[in-house]
């Protein structure tokens, strides 16, 4: 699919704000996959759709998760995680696209998950990174994202995973998974 023909699709379920940062997200997930060699197409189009079901209702994401197999201790944990398993399903049936990598970038961009490809994570620091973020830690993020992916991403998990501490939130198990595969790999 052209990008602006997936652009047309995604800017109908997307207030401008979020449109804005997928746009940026966009243009950041096409950058980092040329520098760290992931496929430029497939993180363009998992960018752009990275968020395509954000502004779902969340009952709607609710009984999505609880009939299609989705992972149902998702619902024991923040909806905002909800969007991305819930996302990949929707942009397969609605956006008819059928790439299993595209579609895993989607579904794992907010929690993150054991031994992620480079598109995965490329997409994961891409959503964190895009010039349009702006709050404490962010620019570190980006300065590391010039020399290693996966500094850039164990810092960025680090920071999400103190900020949920601090405000007393559940942290889903797939997020620290993701950090320790991230550090055991740095060790290696």
């Amino acid at each position: 699919m052209d990008r602006q023909k997936a652009l047309g699709i995604v800017k109908e379920q997307l207030t401008e704000h979020r449109y804005i940062h997928t746009c940026g997200v966009m243009e950041t997930a096409i950058r980092l996959a040329r520098q760290y060699g992931a496929d430029e197409k497939k993180a363009e189009t998992a960018a752009i759709f990275h968020d395509y079901a954000k502004f779902r209702d969340k009952n709607e994401m609710k009984q999505i998760i609880e009939s299609e197999g989705l992972s149902k201790d998702l619902l024991e944990y923040n909806s905002e995680l909800w969007h991305a398993p819930v996302g990949a399903l929707l942009v397969e049936r609605e956006a008819n696209i059928r790439d299993t990598e595209v579609l895993n970038a989607i579904r794992f961009h907010t929690s993150g998950c054991e031994n992620m490809s480079t598109l995965d994570k490329v997409i994961y620091l891409a959503d964190y990174i895009e010039p349009g973020r702006h709050f404490p830690g962010v620019e570190e993020v980006r300065e590391l994202a010039e020399e290693s992916l996966d500094k850039a991403i164990i810092k960025a998990l680090q920071n999400t995973i103190m900020f949920l501490m601090k405000k007393n939130q559940a942290i889903y198990p797939d997020t620290f998974r993701f950090y320790n595969n991230l550090v055991l790999e740095q060790r290696r």
